[in-house]
């Protein structure tokens, strides 16, 4: 197993102590601390295992890569982008998990004209007006899963809803989101400052409203204390909670029962039926002893991506047209099966309704229930200069 040195040391993943012309070089930014950390886990711990699997290197290169922990401070984001553009010349910056901590960041990097690959935060600017030919997602644009689950919500016969959102970019993409198919009465659109972690007052105003359904993207920590308390409050016997990016594999090892039986929409579950993606299920939880999810899966994918554009630039990380060509490619098996990309550089990918369900072992995780979107592309895509070009 490799070794790992955090907080600004270079986790080393290959023989050599200092890098040659042959590094490769990533800086993997991700949220270590604070109620978004298990995301954060999820995706480092995903991207690592891929590039161990091809015996520490990506498309034939040494790679050395270097995390740091953002600490979901903007500020502390930059800090460290700055010193991976500076101080330790990267090839690549990758991660991203909060889109303020993408947002923070976007610019600088983009500037010095390193390539970025976003794991999660999928910030709906930067997939349309502000789309910039050095950032690629190997996720999702932040309306899309949130508009999978109106799109449910809908066809569901839901006509009454109440909608709740932490108060930042992701929260109010999110609310465009559910928006785009639900043409029902949205009662209140909630927004909670990011990491509260008590929801009584938002619970009792809930169940004050008499909604159809509660509509939820509650990252993270948040959303532990949220299905926790939902639970108990007894609403959860008559009040439909249906969620984005709240009930899943980095939530339910603490929700446990609470979250039994609640929806989700999501581009992946442990469970989709890709030959790549029971590969690396088994070996994610052979390596960690825990189940991965969607983030883990979207920056395992992140590193077969650089791992297919390096070798077919043959490690010509300076023929950055060409580079930019083979990652548009994206020629590589993914743990979702269908993925190619838009010309905004977001996937085209298929999504599912999911829903928490017990393991064989006492453990829980999410499991498909229905596709709702096929070679599903984002709205953003046709503001996109880059979609003319």
């Amino acid at each position: 197993m490799m070794k790992a040195l955090l907080a600004g040391v270079a986790i080393t993943l290959a023989l050599a102590e200092t890098a040659s012309a042959e590094t490769l070089k990533i800086g993997f930014l991700t949220t270590l601390s604070g109620p978004m950390a298990p995301i954060g886990k999820h995706a480092r711990d995903g991207f690592l295992l891929a590039v161990e699997q091809r015996g520490d290197r990506l498309g034939g290169i040494e790679a050395q890569v270097i995390v740091q922990d953002d600490s979901l401070k903007p500020e502390l984001a930059v800090g460290h982008a700055q010193k991976f553009i500076e101080g330790d010349q990267v090839d690549f910056v990758v991660g991203m998990i909060a889109s303020n901590i993408l947002q923070a960041v976007f610019q600088p990097i983009a500037e010095s004209e390193t390539f970025m690959i976003g794991v999660n935060a999928g910030t709906s600017i930067y997939a349309g007006s502000q789309c910039n030919p050095f950032f690629f997602s190997t996720s999702s644009e932040n309306n899309q899963v949130p508009e999978a689950m109106g799109k449910h919500v809908q066809d569901a016969g839901y006509r009454r809803i109440v909608m709740m959102v932490p108060n930042y970019q992701a929260g109010r993409d999110a609310i465009e989101g559910f928006r785009l198919h639900y043409r029902g009465e949205v009662l209140e659109e909630i927004y909670v400052p990011l990491n509260q972690l008590d929801f009584a007052a938002e619970l009792s105003q809930v169940r004050a409203l008499q909604p159809d359904a509660l509509l939820v993207f509650m990252p993270g920590g948040m959303g532990i204390t949220l299905v926790r308390q939902f639970n108990q409050s007894g609403m959860a016997e008559s009040l439909p909670f249906l969620s984005v990016w709240t009930v899943d594999e980095t939530t339910l090892p603490a929700t446990q029962e609470a979250a039994k039986g609640l929806y989700s929409a999501s581009q992946w579950a442990p469970d989709l039926d890709v030959d790549a993606n029971r590969k690396f299920v088994s070996a994610f939880e052979a390596a960690y002893g825990y189940t991965p999810s969607a983030f883990a899966s979207q920056a395992y994918d992140a590193a077969l991506l650089i791992d297919s554009a390096v070798a077919a630039v043959e490690g010509d990380l300076d023929d950055k047209d060409a580079l930019r060509q083979a990652l548009r490619a994206a020629d590589f098996t993914s743990t979702r099966g269908n993925f190619r990309y838009n010309s905004n550089h977001f996937p085209i990918q298929d999504f599912y309704l999911v829903q928490a369900a017990p393991r064989p072992d006492g453990s829980y995780a999410t499991t498909i229930r229905e596709k709702i979107f096929e070679d599903h592309a984002d709205r953003k895509a046709a503001e996109c200069p880059m979609a003319s070009q």
